[in-house]
């Protein structure tokens, strides 16, 4: 005689499906959600994704800022947006053979970003809920008052509306999803770029075995079967003048670069043989294999190499800044400053992240007032680094200055998410720093932040 509580559960089983499919792009991100991956923070990588994002998204209206990129540490192949914030997975980068494959990836989820996707889908899924309230109340109805046939007629209308609400909500996401396949083949076109790298990233899914059991229900994917979009998409791609276009060999290389850096700090050095076979003995692999040697503490080992990749790429930043930090891990940060100080004056992003590792060099070397400096700069640029506040208060510290440290400390934790140790930093340095002062607000801000609740 109680309908209202069958019915609420229900209801908060179709809100979890449908959060789901708000929530992730595909069920590749699914799992990498549930994996719990972290951010990734590289200038390197993120250098080549800025070059990559750049002409899409001018091609596609987007101004300079406009969305936010995120690297996520996860080996699977995935990338989806959240409004205006795009995450990437690291694995797409190094499963992707060609830049062309994940900027065919990136100019697709630029594509949702421009449609207002996740937006309109988000307002489906409200208007859905209201139908599916409804639709599930009368069905408790009936077995209120139908008996035990009523009983299982009311279930059976409930759960009923349930799958079909459900069918014409993933059915408009998979409307949307070819929306976006052919806003980015145009993003691609107008920025002279090949949708080949597309095709075999559907053609990798169609093969996947998640994609290709037979006795799942197509209409209950989040997106289309990947061999219609392909039918879909290879009538586009293979009228363009560019289809046959290849990535520049400088931008191959930058992209292997980034791939063997990814292998090695992931712990997967032993599958550089296999990724780079057809060149086992390239820049790439090389570089790869020297990470993952200093990373296991042979830097003795890693440093000829690294030094003989600057000879032949001299202009690479990221190969001085790999050097400078194998020199400061060993703890000769004297020598690790000028390695850094040739990565500044290469790196044409002029990048925070590169400020900010002068400046712990500087530190490690006993110089704290330019290393403040280098920091403060290097955190004008990326404000939202961590790592460069936890500096920013050890040299505080150093040079006395006590409040100064305990508001850089506040920061710190703030963006490691610990709030509450945030909270009684910022507290405590507040007082003594100048009422109504950029860092004073900042610490008022700390202060006053409310974290979001969790769900659930």
């Amino acid at each position: 005689m109680r309908p209202f509580p069958t019915a609420v559960r229900c209801f908060r089983v179709l809100l979890a499906v449908c959060f789901l499919a708000v929530t992730i792009s595909d069920s590749y991100a699914q799992r990498s959600r549930r994996a719990a991956p972290t951010l990734v923070r590289d200038a390197e990588i993120e250098a080549l994704i800025q070059d990559y994002t750049t002409p899409i998204f001018k091609a596609a209206g987007l101004s300079r800022g406009a969305v936010d990129i995120y690297l996520l540490n996860d080996e699977r192949f995935n990338a989806f947006v959240t409004g205006r914030k795009m995450f990437v997975n690291t694995g797409a980068l190094v499963i992707a053979e060609s830049p062309n494959e994940i900027i065919g990836v990136l100019a697709h989820e630029t594509g949702h970003v421009v449609g207002g996707h996740l937006a309109r889908l988000r307002d489906r899924v409200d208007r859905a809920n209201v139908l599916a309230v409804m639709s599930m109340l009368i069905g408790a109805g009936a077995a209120v008052f139908g008996g035990e046939a009523g009983g299982a007629a009311g279930q059976a209308l409930a759960f009923g509306s349930q799958s079909t609400i459900l069918r014409d909500l993933l059915a408009y996401q998979r409307s949307e999803e070819a929306a976006a396949d052919n806003m980015a083949h145009r993003f691609l076109e107008q920025t002279g770029q090949s949708t080949k790298g597309m095709l075999k990233t559907f053609d990798r899914f169609a093969q996947d075995s998640l994609f290709s059991g037979r006795q799942v229900d197509p209409y209950l994917r989040s997106h289309p079967m990947p061999r219609d979009r392909i039918a879909l998409l290879q009538t586009l791609a293979t009228k363009s003048q560019f289809y046959e276009k290849k990535d520049p060999p400088e931008l191959q290389l930058r992209h292997d670069m980034a791939r063997a850096k990814i292998l090695a700090y992931g712990g997967n050095g032993g599958r550089l043989a296999s990724v780079f076979r057809d060149n086992p003995q390239g820049p790439a692999p090389r570089y790869g294999l020297a990470i993952a040697m200093f990373l296991r503490g042979s830097n003795q080992q890693a440093l000829p190499i690294i030094d003989r990749l600057i000879e032949e790429q001299p202009s690479n930043p990221y190969l001085h800044e790999m050097r400078a930090e194998m020199l400061l891990k060993a703890g000769r940060a004297g020598l690790a400053v000028p390695s850094i100080r040739k990565a500044i004056s290469r790196d044409r992003k002029e990048t925070g992240l590169l400020r900010i590792l002068l400046g712990h060099a500087l530190l490690e070397s006993g110089n704290p007032g330019e290393a403040i400096q280098q920091i403060k700069a290097g955190l004008a640029r990326d404000p939202t680094g961590a790592r460069g506040y936890g500096l920013l208060a050890r040299g505080y510290a150093s040079l006395g200055e006590p409040d100064l440290a305990r508001a850089a400390a506040a920061e710190e934790a703030f963006y490691q998410f610990r709030f509450q140790d945030a909270k009684n930093l910022a507290h405590a340095a507040q007082p003594k720093l100048k009422r109504g002062s950029p860092q004073w607000l900042r610490l008022q801000d700390i202060i006053e932040y409310k974290p979001p609740k969790k769900n659930g």
